[in-house]
């Protein structure tokens, strides 16, 4: 059974496409054209761009698309750079499942939700904190009722003296 590259190679042909044909109809640039018919994958940034452009590349030639999709699956699990992580037997840890549950959420619902959680959590720590300095003793933090200067010494007035005032 040929490879995908070659299928997609002999089906061009077969059509009498050149590549400009192929590029022009499919708006696709002509290295990943050239990539794809020589199955040279590693070209693209990710598996996604190999499964998108050979998806259109297919329908041009009007190739069975599953069955072309299902061979492309294999080939690609052949190159290092685009196995996934989890087929081997890797473990998950606590960040993927985190990062799974986190792309699930619908952030035009939950945002809202969430600003208003938080403003009326704060309001009531406010609330608390207010009502709480109100009922506290203002007097509670002062000592003894002993005048005690800032400085010892320093200027004083002259005490009384207990008896009559000498004219």
């Amino acid at each position: 059974m040929p490879n995908v590259s070659q299928l997609l190679r002999t089906a061009r042909l077969e059509q009498n496409l050149s590549l400009q044909d192929v590029v022009d109809a499919t708006k696709l640039k002509t290295d990943h054209v050239i990539a794809l018919e020589e199955g040279r994958y590693t070209v693209f940034a990710a598996p996604v761009y190999v499964r998108g452009f050979l998806r259109s590349y297919a329908g041009l030639l009007k190739l069975d698309v599953p069955a072309v999709m299902k061979q492309l699956e294999a080939e690609l699990g052949q190159v290092e750079k685009f196995r996934e992580p989890g087929r081997d037997g890797g473990k998950k840890g606590l960040l993927d499942w985190v990062m799974l549950k986190l792309a699930m959420v619908n952030w035009r619902i939950a945002l809202p939700v969430l600003i208003l959680v938080v403003l009326v959590g704060i309001t009531a720590l406010i609330y608390r904190t207010v009502r709480s300095h109100q009922a506290a003793d203002p007097l509670s933090g002062l000592g003894p009722g002993l005048y005690k200067p800032a400085r010892p010494g320093g200027d004083t007035l002259p005490l009384p003296t207990n008896g009559p005032a000498k004219k």
